[in-house]
């Protein structure tokens, strides 16, 4: 047994919390969530946590779920492609240290890593961002193939790794939810373009807000569905429409 699956046995809440009153306080939060938001199926889940990190109980209506699984291009399917990614250890890639800090530790054994800090050459010779050309130099050493990319801030970090998708590149599962006035909303519809046009799951935002908060957020809630999954609390290989069926049964 590794020391990351050593950690799998330990009890901790969807929200981090270890402790017995801060476990109570996350499963209260959560509950009220629940209140507002459906629990028929995972990208319910997805939803809700969304809600809990924005405080916000429209948000729920902004998330979009594109491309497909080996199930079918439901909103379940970046659910189960990144929890099934989860399963399979791969790595977690950020585009800033921000959205990796909020990746729990718990429950998994990926690598997590940021993109920022690649690229230096490539970013002075062409003028582009940081963000940009770390996701490229990264992705140029294949390191997006595979993995769960999330993007929590640099809407020119999105625009890349949307380039690298239509160049070739297979993420397992798109999280993407830059944030800002500038190209954000552009960024993310780019992603959910590639996303459709070659089936690569992905979850995103419309609007203007977003951010590394609500990319780790959703992160983490990839990894508690696969938690779900390795401990027989869910089974992952239904869509969407079988789940909610079954939860109304």
């Amino acid at each position: 047994m590794t020391d990351g699956e050593g950690a799998f046995e330990e009890e901790y809440a969807d929200l981090g919390a270890t402790t017995r009153d801060a476990m109570e306080i996350a499963e209260t939060s959560m509950d009220i969530v629940r209140q507002f938001v459906p629990d028929e199926t995972l990208a319910d889940r997805i939803r809700q946590k969304s809600v809990h990190s924005m405080g916000d109980i429209e948000f729920q209506h902004l998330l979009e779920f594109t491309g497909g699984d080996g199930i079918g291009d439901d909103e379940d399917a970046p659910v189960r492609a990144g929890a099934r990614a989860v399963l399979e250890e791969a790595t977690i890639v950020t585009d800033i240290t921000m959205a990796k800090a909020g990746i729990t530790s718990r429950g998994h054994d990926c690598e997590t890593r940021k993109a920022i800090g690649n690229g230096a050459e490539l970013a002075k010779e062409t003028g582009m961002t940081r963000t940009a050309a770390s996701v490229l130099e990264l992705d140029k050493r294949g390191v997006y193939d595979g993995a769960i990319a999330v993007v929590g801030n640099a809407p020119t970090a999105a625009f890349a790794l949307a380039d690298c998708v239509d160049n070739g590149t297979r993420p397992a599962a798109i999280v993407a939810t830059p944030v800002g006035f500038v190209k954000a909303e552009e960024s993310r519809q780019r992603v959910r373009e590639v996303s459709e046009a070659h089936d690569v799951p992905a979850i995103t935002n419309v609007g203007r807000r977003g951010g590394s908060g609500l990319a780790a957020a959703l992160t983490n809630e990839l990894i508690h569905v696969a938690t779900d999954v390795r401990t027989g609390e869910l089974e992952l290989d239904l869509d969407a429409e079988t789940r909610a069926g079954n939860q109304n049964r």
